[in-house]
Formats: C-alpha cells, structure tokens, sequence
C-alpha cells in the first residue's frame, strides 16, 4: 500500500511552466519540510515543449522525493492529475496546480483538517487575485450553474487543490472515465468532506493555459459528466415549439376563413421555420455532446501514455493506463 513509507503524496501537473517551477518548487518544499512528515513530489510533465521537462531533472537530482512522470504527449490537466494519483504511494494525496496560484503554505491547513478525521478537504477561493472581472464572473456562473443542474453537491468557488485521503484515492483510481472533472468527481465519492478557505494568488509567471474556448469546453465535461438537464431542455423546447406551431396553426386557419384578404404572414412564417431550426440545430448539438462522450468511453482507450517515469518502483500499470 505505501512501501516508499510517504505520509503525503503531491500530485502537481505541469504544461510549459519553465517560468513558475523553480519559485513553485521551493515554496513547496519549504511548506512539506515544515510540517516534519515524510513526502514524496509527483509532477506529470503533461506533453510541455519549453524547459520544464529539464527543471523537474534538476529537481530530482536535488531532492531524492521527486518523482517525474512524462507523459507522450499533452492529454490535459485532468488527465494529468489521474496519472499523478494512480502512482501516488501516501496515506494523502494533495492536488494542486504548479503556477503558484494554489499557495503551498495551504497545505498545513489541508493537513489539520485530515488529522481531524476529514478523508476529502477541498480548498474553497474566497478571493482571485490578478484574474480580470470577466474571468471571475464566468467562473462564479459556472460553479453555480453546476449546483443547480447536477445532482452532486459540487462546492462553489472550489477547484482542483484539495486532499484525498487514501479511502477516497483507491475509491477515484477505480473512475476510468475519459471526460474528466475531478472537482466533480471527487465531490461524488462522498465521505467526510470538509472545506478550507484561501486567497488565489497570481500566476508566478507565464501565460493561462486555460483561454475562453478551453473554459467552454471544461464546462461542458462538468455538466454533461453529471446532469442530463440539458435533454431534459431539448424535450421541453420541442414541446414548446409543437404547441406554438398549433397556436400559429389556428391563426392562418382563422385568418384565411374570415378574412377576405390574402394572409400576408411571409414574415411570421419565416420568423417560425428560423425559430424552428435553431431549435433542432441546438437540440442536435446537445445530444451530439452526449452521443460523442458514449462514442468516447465505449473505445476504452488508455487515460494516458507514459513516455518516462523517474523514481518510481517497478509495478504493474494502473487500469487504462499504458506504460
């Protein structure tokens, strides 16, 4: 279960962030040699293409408890994240992001709150800084509109930086699924959860590796991972237009029996067939989504590909997995 004797694992994915390792990795260090416990580092270089991949060598040499897994190429970061947890060895796992938006002093408070018997203790973002007025106001719709379309008790302003512990981890390494949305699925597996409050700082350096489309697209694999509101709409607008269709029926009916006059309804009629079909465009965009997430799993691809792993013991690969 734990033969490198590792109290807490960190699990800290990485995509071209030469510009905020070396500050990131010494706070962290810093924050794990403080809490006087044992610890092991695990970054997933997801696929960078800058000099990441040589600042985690240099971190290895340097420190016996870093360990590096490569992947092939970029997967994602949630993907990413799963490859860190499936070789995880601690009694905890800490997730977080290597920017240095997730603060590594943090961790001590993740860590009180494990001691107190919580097996899932999630960090919550009381504040932002340095993230524009539109980012946090989509990301304050998102996490609501994620509570109120899903049945999981998703916390609000909660991303991925939170800890696991070992009851919880064996319970996510069991979930293959492709789309991933770890906050989400880690809200699903239940046990005690509590939460801790923090301030996100800025990013150390770089730029976001999460523009506007990438956001769009995360947020359609959190709602479609854990509602199926969105058909439940396209049911509801194809109702709707079919009662709005009888009532425009019975008004050409009545015009063209007590009005003498030709009905001249070109621009109603257009206003229903452009209303009609952007109705069924949308309600088969919807069902598109969910159709090509079912085409996704049924292949049961590999999560991740492992191109080079430093530091770990020889052992099987996790399921779906390839090594």
């Amino acid at each position: 279960m734990n033969p490198d004797g590792a109290v807490l694992s960190v699990v800290g994915p990485v995509h071209n962030e030469e510009h905020s390792l070396d500050a990131f990795h010494a706070d962290l260090l810093k924050a794990l040699r403080e809490l006087k416990t044992s610890f092991e580092i695990i970054y997933v270089d997801d696929g960078s293409r800058d000099s990441s991949p040589e600042l985690l060598r240099k971190f290895r040499r340097e420190e016996p408890a870093v360990k590096i897994l490569r992947l092939s190429r970029n997967f994602g970061h949630q993907v990413a994240i799963t490859a860190g947890m499936d070789h995880a060895s601690g009694e905890a796992c800490i997730i977080m992001d290597t920017d240095g938006q997730d603060p590594p002093e943090v961790i001590a408070s993740l860590v009180e709150a494990w001691k107190k018997g919580y097996e899932v203790v999630y960090a919550v973002r009381v504040k932002r800084e340095g993230e524009g007025l539109f980012k946090r106001l989509s990301a304050a719709l998102f996490y609501r509109l994620m509570r109120r379309l899903t049945r999981v008790d998703i916390p609000l302003d909660a991303g991925d930086f939170r800890l696991l512990d070992r009851k919880a981890l064996e319970v996510m390494r069991r979930l293959r699924e492709t789309h991933r949305f770890m906050r989400g699925l880690t809200s699903w597996v239940g046990f005690r959860q509590i939460h801790v409050s923090y301030v996100r700082k800025p990013r150390l350096g770089g730029q976001t590796h999460y523009p506007l489309w990438k956001m769009m697209r995360f947020a359609m694999d959190g709602i479609t991972s854990f509602s199926h509101q969105p058909l439940r709409w396209v049911t509801f607008g194809g109702l709707a237009s079919f009662l709005i269709s009888i009532g425009v029926g019975f008004w050409v009916l009545y015009v063209k029996i007590f009005n003498a006059q030709a009905v001249r309804g070109w621009t109603s009629m257009m206003a229903v067939v452009l209303f009609l079909g952007g109705l069924q465009l949308m309600s088969l965009g919807i069902m598109g989504e969910y159709l090509g997430r079912i085409f996704d799993e049924v292949k049961m691809r590999p999560l991740y590909v492992i191109r080079e792993a430093d530091g770990f013991p020889e052992s099987p690969p996790p399921a779906r997995s390839l090594l």
